[in-house]
């Protein structure tokens, strides 16, 4: 090789080195890092929310709350069918000759059944006035109600005998749930208000917009009820010159109160009572901001019982003011419809002058007990009927393994809706629940029903400001999460919340407040995709 070519061929080692050709590491940069692959919570693949007594043969019809659990004995499953035609039995009138089981509807109630307020073991259908009217009177129809009480004297703090264990206090006359409707002549003014309970009820709507960061608007409604021709004061409002009737005092504190599912409430509660406890932080220790709090409530069954203190942790109801299926179930059928059990054997109004008034006027025998002297009811249909609530199966959960749903898990704990809708638990391998055995097929179950069990406070656009035990005007038990996408699928016109205000759960979601405002201000802060994504794990469940 000659010097020139020599020198070209240097020249050009040192030119493609110089650009990186053919290695060294001299001004080499490296590729960069993989992204660490997204961590997802433990429940994001759970599809069996009910552990054994899930069912996945339903999740997608309209029925998908009203399977028996499949892992009933023969007996069981036959109880529980024995228990599902005493849920859509309809009450009658009393005195019916010739069905005297059917007797005893009344005289005042809301609904004359359990299946018209859950409707095919759901929610009732949302009720909107129709077109050209603002408002709409409640009734046949209706699955939403009145829960009405006075304020306490002084706050209560202990539930203990000398403060009737913090129990609502009773509007004289009507008692803590206000009535709509009533059998024929239940009231002295029937030929002018026949079929009317304690007062007429009528429902409008409020309507607002909330504005996401990106510009995404969506309307938000808001119920206003108002209670007019009290049966102690006919024809009279609120508005009336002299308001006389003692319904319509200012100092009547009045909630509203919507038909919740009852599928899983046997699992519910059999989990142990200090696993609920484990979450609670009424003083908020860790400073976070979320406090979880217990009710504790009058417990029928242990007064029953001679319990010398008959007070139990609250778990269900709104305000978690019910201890157990059975005292809430069995509550429900006396102050829903009028229909006196063993446990509840009194009426609902017994006393009040519009009770004592139908049976001077009418002779009829609507004392709470039938003509053999038993309540409306009897044991066996108590039992059976509870034990239908207790073991409906939980729906499976639908498009696990969709990545949008996946990434809305990871979401919904970034967001710290976990805080309160506590993804997991495990029940009691044995025990009692509602004073019997529990059914073992609810026993030593890993369930997933996304809820703490607690009173949360939510805020002021949700307070009813009516206390109930030891929940406060705020505060509200976090709601079970299992089920929530098939809501409308089991009854299209359902809504959510206490009082049926949310169309959607995104609309539930934009009314959280008070502890969880941060987590619904972090909801808003996601851009419209990820919004997506939460909302489809929502409707996974």
């Amino acid at each position: 090789m000659n010097e020139s070519k020599l020198i070209i061929s240097l020249l050009l080692g040192m030119s493609l080195a110089a650009c990186g050709g053919s290695g060294g590491d001299s001004g080499t940069t490296p590729p960069p890092p993989e992204p660490p692959a997204p961590s997802y919570p433990d429940y994001t693949d759970v599809s069996a929310l009910g552990g054994e007594t899930t069912t996945f043969d339903t999740s997608n019809s309209g029925h998908g709350f009203s399977t028996p659990a499949p892992n009933l004995t023969d007996a069981e499953l036959d109880l529980h069918l024995t228990g599902d035609a005493a849920f859509e039995t309809s009450f009658t009138t009393a005195p019916n000759l010739e069905h005297p089981d059917l007797d005893g509807l009344g005289p005042v109630f809301n609904n004359a059944d359990c299946n018209s307020c859950h409707q095919r073991d759901g929610r009732n259908s949302t009720i909107l006035p129709p077109a050209g009217s603002e408002r709409i009177k409640l009734g046949a129809d209706a699955g939403i109600f009145l829960r009405m009480s006075l304020p306490f004297d002084v706050p209560c703090e202990v539930p203990a005998a000398a403060n009737d264990f913090c129990s609502p206090v009773a509007v004289p006359g009507f008692g803590t749930q206000l009535f709509h409707r009533g059998v024929l002549k239940a009231r002295a003014d029937w030929e002018d208000y026949p079929f009317i309970g304690q007062a007429d009820v009528y429902l409008s709507w409020e309507y607002s917009t909330v504005s996401y960061p990106d510009g995404v608007e969506v309307t938000l409604k808001k119920p206003r009820f108002e209670i007019e021709n009290p049966y102690d004061a006919p024809g009279e409002t609120r508005q009336s010159a002299n308001v006389t009737s003692a319904l319509l005092q200012d100092n009547v504190l009045v909630g509203a109160r919507n038909s919740m599912p009852v599928f899983g409430l046997g699992l519910l509660e059999a989990i142990a009572e200090q696993d609920i406890l484990a979450n609670a932080d009424p003083d908020d220790s860790d400073n976070d901001g979320i406090s979880g709090r217990a009710n504790y409530v009058f417990d029928a069954l242990k007064a029953r019982d001679g319990d010398a203190n008959p007070v139990s942790l609250g778990r269900f109801g709104w305000k978690a003011n019910a201890p157990s299926v059975r005292a809430q179930g069995l509550e429900a059928l006396r102050s829903d419809m009028g229909i006196t059990s063993p446990l509840f054997p009194e009426e609902s109004i017994a006393g009040t002058p519009m009770h004592d008034s139908y049976l001077t006027r009418t002779g009829f025998n609507d004392t709470g007990t039938g003509i053999d002297g038993e309540p409306e009811t009897d044991q066996d249909f108590s039992d059976a009927v509870i034990f239908y609530v207790e073991t409906l199966a939980v729906p499976a959960r639908r498009n696990v393994a969709d990545s949008n749903v996946r990434e809305g898990a990871r979401l919904f704990q970034q967001v710290n809706c976990t805080a309160c809708h506590t993804p997991k638990f495990v029940t009691q391998s044995s025990g009692d629940i509602g004073g019997v055995a529990m059914p073992a097929g609810l026993a030593a179950q890993t369930i997933y029903p996304f809820s703490d069990m607690l009173l949360h406070d939510m805020g002021d656009d949700l307070a009813d400001n009516r206390p109930d035990f030891l929940a406060n005007g705020k505060e509200w038990r976090t709601r079970p999460l299992w089920g929530l996408g098939l809501t409308q699928t089991v009854n299209p016109q359902a809504g959510f919340l206490h009082d049926s205000r949310a169309a959607t759960v995104e609309e539930a979601v934009l009314w959280h407040g008070g502890e969880a405002q941060d987590s619904r201000d972090a909801f808003m802060a996601l851009n419209a995709n990820e919004r997506a994504q939460l909302l489809s794990f929502l409707m996974s469940l």
